[in-house]
C-alpha cells in the first residue's frame, strides 16, 4: 500500500530508465526551489492579510502533498488504465469549467476562473490540463484509424472547452491549451492543411477576444512601452523589470526583495519569477532556466525513445505545458510578452496548478518507465 502513495518510497527505481530517474529528481528539485521562492515572495502578504507570514506557504505545502500522492499513483498505474478513465476525468473538469461560465464561479480580479467548495478554491482549467494531454494524445495518435464520428466529437469537445475557458475570460490558458493540442497534432502527423486552417482559426478567435475585451488590448499595447504609463497600464511590468534589474549579478539575498513589499502586484503568483530574480540575481535565474532546459531535454529524449504513438504524444504534451508555460511566464516577467495570468509551474502559488503540474510530471515519468519496459521485453 505504501508503495502506491508515498512519493519518496520507490523500491523498484533501479529498474527505471535513466530518463525516468532524472525526471523524478528534477521534479523534486523544482518543487523545492518553488517552495523556497514562494515562502519569500508571499511572507509579507501573508503577514499583512492574515497575520501569518507562513499562510500561503502552508496552503501550498498542503496541496503539494496531495499532488505528490497523485504523482505517485500516476507513476505506479499502467498508462492503459489511466487512458481508460481519463475521458471521465476530462468531462468532470469540463463540467466544473462550465460552472464558472454560468455564474457558479468565484469572481477574483474580474475573472470567474475558480469554484469554491466550502473553504477550498479550485481552478478547473488547471486541473483539466493533464486530461487534455491524455485525450489529445489518444485522438491524434489514432487520427488515421479513428472513425470521423469519434474524431468530430472530440474535436467539438476540445473547441467547446477552449471557448468556455476563453469566456471566463482566460485568454492565456486558452492559448496555452490550444497551442498544446496543435503541437501534439503536429507531432502526430496530421495533414498540414488541417493544421494551417486550425492555426488561422485560432488567431482569428484570439483577435476577436482582444477586440471584445479592452483590458486585453491594453495589456498588449502597454507591454511595448510600459514606461509610457508607468503608474497605469504599464505598472506591473515596470515593477517587474525594476525587481529583475535590482537583482544584479548575485541578487540582493534570500528574503531581501524590496519589490515584493507591495510594489510588485501578484508577487507570489504571476510575477514570482521577478522576485526570484531580485533575490538570487542573474546567476540564480540562469541556474533556474538551465534546470527547466534540462527538464525539456530529458523529456525530449523520452519522446524520441518511445515507439508507442499515444505515449509519445503524451510526452510531447507534458513537455509543451510544463516547459512552455515556464518560458511564457519568464517572457512576461522580462517584458518580451504581454502580461498574462499564466503561473510558473511549481513556483507560483496555487493548489490546482501544483496538483496539475505534478500529475503531468507523473505522466511523463510513466511514459519513460513503460518505454524502458518495452525495450527490455524486446531484448528478451
Amino acid at each position: 500500500m505504501f508503495r502506491y502513495i508515498i512519493p519518496f518510497y520507490q523500491p523498484d527505481i533501479d529498474e527505471w530508465s535513466l530518463e525516468a530517474r532524472l525526471l523524478r529528481w528534477l521534479t523534486f528539485l523544482w518543487l523545492l526551489i518553488g517552495l523556497i521562492a514562494l515562502f519569500s515572495a508571499s511572507y509579507a502578504v501573508g503577514l499583512d492579510e492574515s497575520n501569518d507570514g507562513w499562510f500561503y506557504f502552508k496552503r501550498q505545502a498542503f496541496w503539494m502533498i496531495i499532488g505528490l500522492v497523485c504523482f505517485k499513483i500516476v507513476i505506479e498505474l499502467p498508462l492503459k488504465i489511466i487512458l481508460k478513465y481519463s475521458p471521465w476525468f476530462y468531462l468532470g473538469a469540463l463540467v466544473l469549467i462550465i460552472g464558472t461560465v454560468v455564474g457558479l464561479g468565484e469572481n477574483i480580479n474580474g475573472a470567474e476562473r475558480w469554484i469554491s467548495i466550502g473553504p477550498i478554491q479550485i481552478q478547473p482549467s488547471e486541473l483539466l490540463k493533464p486530461f487534455l494531454v491524455l485525450q489529445g494524445a489518444t485522438i491524434f495518435a489514432g487520427w488515421k484509424k479513428l472513425p470521423w464520428q469519434i474524431k468530430g466529437t472530440w474535436l467539438g469537445i476540445f473547441a467547446f472547452t477552449l471557448a468556455c475557458i476563453l469566456k471566463q475570460p482566460n485568454l492565456s490558458t486558452t492559448a496555452l491549451c490550444g497551442m498544446t493540442l496543435w503541437l501534439m497534432a503536429l507531432a502526430g502527423g496530421l495533414p498540414y492543411i488541417q493544421l494551417l486552417a486550425t492555426a488561422m482559426m485560432g488567431m482569428v478567435t484570439a483577435s476577436l477576444s482582444v477586440a471584445l475585451n479592452p483590458y486585453q488590448l491594453k495589456r498588449i499595447v502597454s507591454f511595448t512601452d510600459p514606461w509610457k504609463d508607468a503608474r497605469g497600464d504599464g505598472y506591473q511590468l515596470v515593477q517587474s523589470l525594476l525587481a529583475i534589474g535590482s537583482g544584479g549579478e548575485l541578487g540582493v539575498g534570500f528574503g531581501m526583495s524590496q519589490q515584493k513589499l507591495f510594489y510588485l502586484p501578484f508577487q507570489y503568483t504571476d510575477f514570482i519569477f521577478a522576485v526570484f530574480a531580485e533575490e538570487f540575481g542573474f546567476l540564480g535565474t540562469v541556474i533556474l532556466i538551465l534546470m527547466v532546459i534540462t527538464y525539456a531535454t530529458v523529456a525530449f529524449f523520452v519522446t524520441l525513445k518511445s515507439n508507442h504513438p499515444i505515449k509519445r504524444l503524451i510526452a510531447v504534451g507534458v513537455m509543451v505545458i510544463l516547459v512552455g508555460q515556464s518560458l511564457l511566464n519568464i517572457g512576461v516577467n522580462v517584458g518580451v510578452l504581454p502580461t498574462t495570468g499564466l503561473p510558473f509551474p511549481f513556483l507560483s502559488y496555487g493548489g490546482s496548478s501544483v496538483m496539475s503540474s505534478l500529475i503531468l510530471a507523473g505522466l511523463l515519468i510513466r511514459v519513460a518507465i513503460e518505454t524502458q519496459q518495452e525495450v527490455i521485453r524486446m531484448e528478451n
